[in-house]
């Protein structure tokens, strides 16, 4: 899923280094541009867990269309048939909407599409906030039984876990309608424009979530949302202003989930979000990721001593900042070995890297840290 991913070019380097010709490289998140792995993949590193969008094998012809494009080193892929970027003239590339606006663009030599539009930017007041059109994020009911479908087909075809992802945000989604730095000064200073914002959103995520769980309660076994917290060095927002401002909508959407499912709640949530972890507890996160352990305050031990009989934690596996794409085989080894000697003990512990494996990382990093987890991550732990 987006935060536990591949991204296409280190999978084009991963399948050439394995030596696997054919297949197909498909960029399934085309903002991070990630790599939807091959079933080929899924099963020489033991993978467990699917993300429901992916299509691992046909569910009809409305549920996955895609078309060519060209990766920056030259590999052809396919992309979503609905993604159209546009060069930009400078060896780069936008995206706009259908009003012709930039909403995203990759400069050239950069890896990621980012989104550059945010849509309240400019809203001063609760009327402003009032008159979005709110109602263009619902689902429609077409595209509630494709996912119904789909995951249907998975849970029957497949053997796998299935991860329902996409389940929403609350301050992320503050954040791409207004922008970081007015989304920020709302929570703190104009509040009353960040409670109307969140009222609107929820009552959409609500409404949503209340279709997606109805199509998908009986197929798949996770379910998850996506709220980065966290930078480097601690909480983007003090634990005080988290409390007031983002809990109390968190604790509706993830208590919706536990009133009307058996699904665990997984949450991502990159940085330092130590002190916001209990409060994420008490909110209804089982399942807390991606566990960035080179953050501060994000300790292995501290964090399993502390929470490990409260969280299943997924991720945290190897360092992505600076061991696996910089480190040797060999240091890539130890550290795997060493994380899941302090997080799997007991159990509630699920392998995966620190977020997604970006660009540059070598091929036989990538190699070692996965034979690493099977061969040291079974029960009884040895």
């Amino acid at each position: 899923m987006p935060s536990t991913g591949i991204t296409a070019l280190a999978y084009v380097r991963l399948k050439r280094y394995l030596g696997l010709k054919g297949g197909k490289v498909r960029v399934y998140d085309v903002g991070q541009q990630l790599a939807e792995p091959e079933e080929e993949i899924l099963n020489l590193f033991h993978v467990d867990v699917i993300d429901l969008r992916r299509s691992l094998k046909p569910c009809g012809p409305d549920l996955s269309r895609w078309k060519k494009w060209v990766l920056p080193d030259g590999t052809t892929c396919e992309i979503p048939s609905w993604f159209n970027p546009e060069p930009n003239g400078y060896g780069g590339w936008v995206v706009k909407n259908s009003e012709g606006r930039i909403i995203m663009k990759m400069p050239k030599n950069s890896f990621y599409f980012d989104s550059i539009y945010h849509p309240l930017e400019k809203a001063k007041s609760q009327v402003d906030i009032h008159d979005y059109d709110w109602d263009s994020y619902k689902i429609p009911d077409s595209l509630i039984e494709i996912i119904r479908r789909k995951a249907e087909f998975l849970y029957k075809n497949t053997d796998y876990a299935i991860m329902a992802y996409g389940a929403g945000s609350v301050h992320e989604w503050g954040q791409s309608l207004r922008g970081w730095s007015n989304w920020l000064v709302d929570l703190t200073l104009r509040k009353s424009i960040a409670s109307a914002m969140l009222d609107h959103m929820v009552d959409i995520l609500l409404h949503n979530l209340s279709k997606y769980l109805d199509a998908v309660k009986d197929y798949v076994q996770i379910i998850g949302f996506g709220d980065d917290l966290g930078v480097q060095t601690g909480p983007q927002i003090s634990p005080r202003v988290y409390r007031e401002m983002l809990k109390p909508y968190h604790e509706q959407l993830f208590h919706y989930v536990k009133q009307h499912s058996k699904l665990f709640v997984f949450l991502h949530s990159c940085g330092s979000i130590y002190k916001l972890i209990p409060d994420l507890i008490d909110a209804g996160v089982d399942v807390l990721n991606p566990v960035q352990i080179s953050a501060k305050d994000m300790k292995p031990e501290r964090l399993k001593r502390e929470f490990g009989e409260q969280l299943s934690f997924w991720g945290g596996g190897v360092d992505t900042q600076h061991v696996l794409p910089f480190s040797s085989p060999s240091d890539v080894t130890l550290n795997v070995r060493r994380n899941i000697s302090v997080f799997a003990p007991g159990g509630g512990y699920v392998f995966n890297q620190v977020h997604n494996i970006q660009a540059k990382v070598p091929p036989e990093n990538i190699v070692a840290m996965f034979k690493t987890a099977y061969k040291y991550g079974k029960y009884p732990l040895r």
